[in-house]
């Protein structure tokens, strides 16, 4: 058995890489922060990058516009927008509401939803039923929306909205009502199952890129830092905090990748693998943003440095799709029963 990506997903991976590094950098995410009302990422300009590249149709059916693809494919794309800490929903609108259209909308919803996607044209939200809180409502053209016995959907138009305070600034959470006649039956509440599986492991993900930014910058600085006259990066217990935080990292790594190839093969034990990807992707990038803040020392605590964009994104994405404590008891009932 090979374990290891393709040569054409890595090279998807670089192409992906090197476009959010030119156009989604720390100013794009600084004005996802101060954006005062709707659209919080302007005109779209990166969502269209990404449509451009196929990102976002990738797991959109051939038939519609996309490329038919997997969450294997998609899991190292997904890391890369977590190395930016990219503000737009792309784990609920390709990793999520994508496939779950593709699998339980009517036909008529697919024909008109779907091709959007894969455009750049559609910005889809989801609100599950342990998480009722809606991340990018005011942006959103559609909310999915799982009730508990069944999932609906519901026009961006119809929506009314109430902000609430979010860590992240950038992570924009909201209250969401709408009319009942403006919802759209969508399919079986059992859908939702592998639709939150699906989230858990694109927040996975990303937040695999997102302890690897922070690891990256940390090495940057401490190598030009002085103390005593030499680098800070020279002393031992700067090291310590530093190979502790790689090898959390690189433990992690694997689990999320499995969960990757569980998902994309349908196998039975899906949801434990995604569950122990959440928690340790959980656990080591909490550990990453830890060290990186104690290495930095007091330009860390300061709003015009960056490296609390990418620490406040990870203390939000570690609490959302499940925190780790929820998914270690999903890991412990599926092994040792109820």
């Amino acid at each position: 058995m090979r374990f290891a990506f393709t040569e054409d997903q890595l090279l998807f991976r670089d192409a992906v890489r090197d476009a959010l590094a030119k156009e989604a950098g720390p100013d794009h995410l600084r004005a996802a922060w101060e954006a005062p009302t709707a659209a919080p990422f302007g005109d779209r300009k990166v969502w269209s990058t990404l449509a451009d590249m196929g990102v976002l149709g990738l797991t959109v059916p051939e038939a519609h516009g996309g490329m038919g693809m997997n969450e294997l494919d998609l899991v190292l794309l997904l890391e890369e927008t977590g190395r930016v800490a990219l503000p737009e929903p792309i784990v609920e609108t390709v990793a999520v509401a994508a496939p779950l259209l593709a699998a339980v909308a009517p036909a008529e919803l697919q024909a008109e939803w779907l091709p959007r996607i894969a455009a750049g044209d559609a910005v889809i939200a989801y609100r599950s039923a342990t998480q009722p809180l809606v991340l990018g409502a005011d942006a959103a053209d559609l909310l999915i929306v799982d009730g508990g016995d069944g999932l609906v959907a519901v026009p961006g138009h119809a929506l009314h909205l109430e902000r609430q305070t979010s860590v992240d600034g950038a992570r924009r959470l909201f209250a969401a009502t709408w009319t009942p006649s403006d919802a759209v039956v969508l399919g079986p509440g059992s859908a939702a199952a592998t639709a939150f599986d699906r989230g858990a492991l694109g927040s996975a993900a990303q937040l695999l890129g997102l302890a690897q930014h922070l690891l990256d910058v940390t090495v940057g600085y401490v190598k030009q830092r002085e103390q005593f006259g030499v680098p800070i990066g020279s002393f031992q217990a700067v090291k310590h905090h530093l190979a502790d935080a790689l090898l959390q990292l690189e433990f992690a790594r694997p689990v999320v990748y499995r969960a990757a190839y569980s998902m994309a093969h349908g196998l039975d034990t899906r949801s434990r693998d995604v569950s122990m990807a959440k928690c340790y992707a959980s656990d080591a990038a909490t550990f990453v943003a830890r060290q990186a803040l104690q290495c930095h020392g007091a330009i860390a605590y300061t709003v015009e440095y960056d490296l609390h964009l990418w620490m406040k994104r990870v203390w939000a994405l570690s609490a959302s799709w499940g925190d780790a404590a929820f998914h270690r008891e999903r890991v412990a009932i599926d092994v040792l029963g109820s």
